[in-house]
């Protein structure tokens, strides 16, 4: 199975807006800031995602886009399908030609696996991503607070040795 570019940045672009969008609508050019995106790639998968009906424009001043359903209403897979990216591990693309134009011995595996991942990746929903990469940033802050109390307080120490 080969999950190209497209499908990576698709999904990486809607994380990103689901985790902005409670301040407004989100511009393209912050997420391809953020997430190291060029803007031109993601305004290609933005039109894809709204066709979809997955995003909404929002035009003008302070403009940008927003989801155009809840987080637990969109899949991993409707946003890979959605810029028409397969997820397919038969090497034949379902057409059963896949050996000297005859279907190879494995297809039925690799038509299951095909299966299997669409279906894993149809019960992510984007809220669970949202939730775990906000707990991912919470426990960065807190590991970042750790560290700087342990700091200060071997300061401290250093500090009343040396007197």
């Amino acid at each position: 199975m080969r999950l190209t570019t497209k499908g990576r940045f698709a999904v990486t672009a809607m994380l990103d807006l689901a985790l902005r969008e409670s301040g407004g609508p989100v511009t393209l050019a912050g997420i391809s800031e953020r997430q190291g995106i060029s803007l031109s790639y993601l305004e290609q998968l933005f039109g894809k995602l709204r066709r979809a009906q997955l995003v909404e424009s929002v035009r003008g001043p302070g403009g940008g886009y927003t989801l155009a359903r809840t987080v637990a209403e969109i899949s991993v897979a409707d946003i890979i399908v959605a810029v028409d990216e397969p997820v397919d591990a038969t090497q034949c693309g379902g057409r059963e030609n896949c050996h000297d134009n005859h279907r190879c011995m494995t297809h039925d595996l690799w038509t299951s696996l095909n299966a299997t991942i669409f279906d894993y990746l149809s019960k992510i929903s984007l809220a669970s991503l949202v939730d775990n990469q906000k707990a991912k940033d919470t426990s960065v802050v807190q590991d970042q607070r750790t560290l700087r109390r342990t700091a200060s307080c071997s300061d401290a120490i250093a500090g009343s040795n040396a007197a």
